[in-house]
């Protein structure tokens, strides 16, 4: 690998965790300052509509097709999530009942920030996503059973697909069923992606994709939960303290340096190529230092006040890391519609 593949790299995994942590610190900010029921019901439009967008369309990639449903559902669950960086477990137990254990420590909530989520998050993702797979898939007799949640202290989120003999009511999609432990894992049994396509770059992006997904959609669906107004304050200032706390990281990672505009812009630059998005350097006159980005991955396929609102928030992420730094700077961003010009001077 060439050292441009290396920088390349590294500034895809600084994007996958920053975005990862950004939504950390979002779900910890919407907890910390709305009513339980209220992320719940964040999180259940989140995972409804990624579902929507994601779930069919990924069974042909992952050689899903042909599979009896509750065995499909739980490889695809276990195989989007090891792509994605998460650990998955699988077990199955026959064509009509097939398990799902995720391992410590959680994705979703990782860190300490499983102590600040209600367990109206949890119940919400599994209204949003495992109650709706029968459904998508045309079977109202398939359902999801959880044996175990994250935020009531059992042994993390578990459950399995299950066919029925009969087709299920709404409210009968998810069910709870507390005192059931999942069979024996084994390790030989672990489904894997196909080989195919799936190359150590294509598993490097699919890592970033997975992570900046959650923010594309996140925002918007917030927006829908509590508010305009009420999204934005919740997601700016969780992306600006993100920023802040992560930058360190973040230019450990590519090379950033601590200094004025120049070394500002210079590490914006390589986190923007992280994203495969373009960069160019403009002039800017005086200490200033400016810079295009096109492409825009982040709101690629947006629109609107979609668009506009995921913007607001993920603009604050890069002044919080420019704020980090020791001389005190400002960042001026115009939206150009295909790009934005990023223009840091001194304060």
């Amino acid at each position: 690998m060439t050292r441009a593949e290396v920088s390349d790299y590294a500034a895809m995994s600084a994007q996958a965790e920053l975005h990862h942590q950004y939504l950390l610190g979002l779900e910890l900010m919407v907890a910390a300052n709305e009513r339980p029921e209220v992320v719940g019901e964040w999180m259940r439009r989140l995972f409804r509509r990624l579902h929507e967008e994601k779930f069919l369309s990924s069974f042909r990639k992952l050689g899903l097709e042909g599979l009896p449903d509750a065995v499909a559902c739980a490889r695809y669950h276990t195989l989007s999530n090891v792509i994605g960086g998460v650990p998955v477990e699988y077990m199955e137990e026959s064509d009509r009942k097939a398990w799902v254990r995720f391992r410590y420590p959680r994705w979703m909530f990782d860190g300490p920030a499983i102590c600040g989520m209600p367990v109206e998050a949890g119940r919400g993702f599994l209204r949003g996503w495992y109650a709706r797979n029968g459904a998508a898939l045309g079977n109202p007799r398939l359902g999801f059973v959880c044996v175990s949640e994250d935020m009531t202290g059992q042994f993390g989120f578990c459950g399995y697909f299950r066919e029925y003999d009969r087709d299920l009511a709404e409210d009968e999609r998810l069910v709870f069923a507390p005192d059931e432990r999942p069979p024996t894992f084994d390790p030989d049994r672990q489904p894997a992606a196909p080989e195919a396509g799936w190359s150590e770059e294509r598993l490097a992006k699919a890592n970033r994709n997975y992570a900046a997904e959650f923010i594309r959609t996140g925002i918007g669906e917030l927006v829908g939960t509590v508010g305009g107004e009420r999204a934005l304050e919740h997601g700016r200032r969780a992306a600006r303290l993100t920023g802040l706390q992560h930058y360190r990281r973040m230019a450990g990672a590519v090379g950033g340096m601590d200094g004025g505009p120049e070394e500002a812009a210079d590490f914006l630059a390589a986190m923007f190529r992280g994203m495969g998005d373009g960069v160019e350097t403009e002039a800017a006159g005086g200490d200033a230092a400016a810079l295009r980005q096109t492409g825009l991955r982040i709101a690629r396929g947006l629109a609107g006040a979609e668009r506009e609102s995921l913007l607001a928030c993920w603009i604050e992420l890069w002044r919080g890391a420019v704020a980090s730094h020791r001389r005190f700077m400002e960042v001026e961003v115009e939206d150009r519609g295909d790009a934005l010009l990023w223009t840091i001077r001194p304060a």
